[in-house]
């Protein structure tokens, strides 16, 4: 999940409608959640394609192979998606949900899109050192990484990425929702040019 995304203040991307599922309407669904199942928990859905917004709800879904495939219907204009055809309309479109939507977590769990953005500090060597922002979130198979970038950083010719584990109590030791801010222990000089993730 990246922090560059186009959606209405408030809202946070889910996934997108990725493709055609047989002849009666079905469409395919591209999942940002974790586990990717987790999509249709959240309804309904708020779906956005070429500058219209709308409301769907899931009809129906299941997993089909390695995909999640799901009949969808519009409420306010009481109607589904019948045929292939009616249903290519929706192609691309962006699946999102308001934030204050969310159920609440436990203390200490957050939800990614809290952390994107976040302005992020190092203390290192006896200081507090500027990291830079959350840009994105990436899921490995130990733990996730933050990928932290310095757009300000004006000694380099591109921006540099900070990769930081996800380790509360370790790597990470406070995150201030209210001030926007997340404290780390991690060494400044230990990052790469943007987009060099070897």
């Amino acid at each position: 999940m990246t922090a560059a995304e186009s959606l209405p203040a408030g809202q946070v991307r889910l996934g997108q409608i990725c493709g055609l599922h047989g002849t009666a309407g079905w469409v395919k669904v591209f999942s940002d959640t974790q586990p990717r199942e987790n999509i249709f928990a959240y309804r309904p859905w708020l779906v956005h394609s070429t500058g219209q917004s709308r409301t769907l709800d899931v009809l129906h879904w299941r997993k089909q192979g390695k995909t999640l495939v799901a009949k969808l219907r519009e409420p306010a204009h009481q109607r589904s998606w019948e045929c292939r055809d009616q249903a290519r309309e929706l192609l691309g479109a962006v699946i999102a949900q308001r934030a204050a939507d969310f159920p609440p977590l436990p203390a200490g769990d957050y939800y990614w899109h809290q952390l994107l953005g976040l302005q992020v500090h190092s203390e290192h060597a006896g200081r507090t050192v500027p990291l830079g922002r959350v840009v994105e979130l990436l899921e490995t198979g130990a733990n996730d990484v933050l990928v932290v970038r310095d757009d300000g950083d004006t000694t380099q010719k591109t921006p540099t990425e900070h990769l930081i584990p996800w380790t509360p109590g370790q790597h990470v030791y406070k995150v201030d929702l209210a001030h926007r801010q997340l404290h780390v222990r991690w060494d400044p000089h230990f990052y790469a040019p943007a987009g060099k993730r070897e």
